[in-house]
């Protein structure tokens, strides 16, 4: 009997894992392509998850052995050609997926701890790199990272018009948002610490920006030449850390909710809705789709 009993416990167990693995566990940064494509990067999977038309699905399966392609994901962006780029701490590497969703690294093991990803106008790659506490860009061909800036605790990045790089900085006595120009000069956003843990950031057309802060549990926007304020606060969020703009909708990642939720500009929030994978999509190993 009491075998038996053991035999029920681990297959129940076993089958928790299995439902768990079908869902999203910690969602830390989310992207979308012009097709209207959502990435979902998950660091519990790990691995990469993948919204289109209306079903969610594993786009990308990561090993759990540490130090294994995208074993510690933490951030996705898709480029101007609709590429996905991810970043990866287990490996220190970022990865670009080719035409059959498989991650190719960049930089040969460049990166320390890459936070956030954007692109500027030539479609070469910029990171946070929160180790190097640095701004760092990668040829859009892959090679050696090169500094762009230096920047306290860097944890959000993105790139206007203009082509300035706004950088969210996280730590230190450094105001929190900044922006590196074209020519190298570096400009205050947001003088001093507003924010309690400011995440990452967005940027809409009239360059309002849109910042996640997982303390304050809040997105703040800040409008050209205004105070931040804070935009939409309490719950259903929880922690939001990852936010991007898919067309003129906000989507945003919340790990500690397991949630992405969607924002109209207009301050209203929901949960992103779609249909969870069946069990067994739980079950696939390293693939792309």
């Amino acid at each position: 009997m009491t075998r038996f009993l053991a035999a029920v416990v681990v297959v129940a167990a076993s089958g928790a894992r299995f439902v768990q693995a079908a869902e999203m566990q910690y969602p830390l940064s989310v992207a979308a392509s012009p097709d209207g494509t959502i990435f979902v990067a998950d660091k519990d999977v790990p691995g990469i998850w993948k919204i289109a038309g209306g079903k969610l699905e594993l786009f990308f399966k990561a090993s759990k052995k540490f130090r294994t392609p995208l074993n510690a994901v933490r951030c996705v962006a898709v480029d101007a050609q609709g590429r996905l780029v991810a970043g990866d701490s287990a490996t220190r590497e970022i990865y670009r997926f080719n035409s059959e969703g498989k991650p190719e690294p960049l930089t040969s093991g460049g990166i320390g701890i890459p936070m956030a990803i954007a692109f500027d106008r030539k479609g070469d790659i910029l990171v946070c790199d929160l180790e190097l506490h640095q701004i760092v860009k990668v040829p859009d061909a892959g090679g050696e990272p090169v500094k762009v800036a230096d920047v306290t605790a860097p944890r959000g990045i993105a790139v206007d018009e203009q082509d300035r790089i706004w950088v969210v900085s996280a730590g230190g006595k450094m105001d929190q948002v900044v922006r590196v120009l074209p020519e190298g000069v570096m400009e205050t956003v947001v003088e001093g610490r507003p924010f309690q843990l400011p995440h990452n950031i967005a940027l809409d057309k009239k360059q309002n920006a849109y910042i996640c802060d997982n303390y304050s549990q809040a997105i703040w926007k800040v409008s050209p030449g205004a105070k931040p304020e804070k935009w939409i606060s309490g719950k259903p969020l929880d922690k939001p850390v990852g936010i991007t703009f898919a067309g003129d909708r906000l989507l945003i990642a919340d790990p500690h909710a397991k949630k992405i939720f969607e924002a109209t500009l207009d301050g209203k929030l929901s949960a992103l809705k779609f249909e969870a994978p069946g069990k067994s999509e739980a079950g696939k190993s390293e693939a792309g789709k």
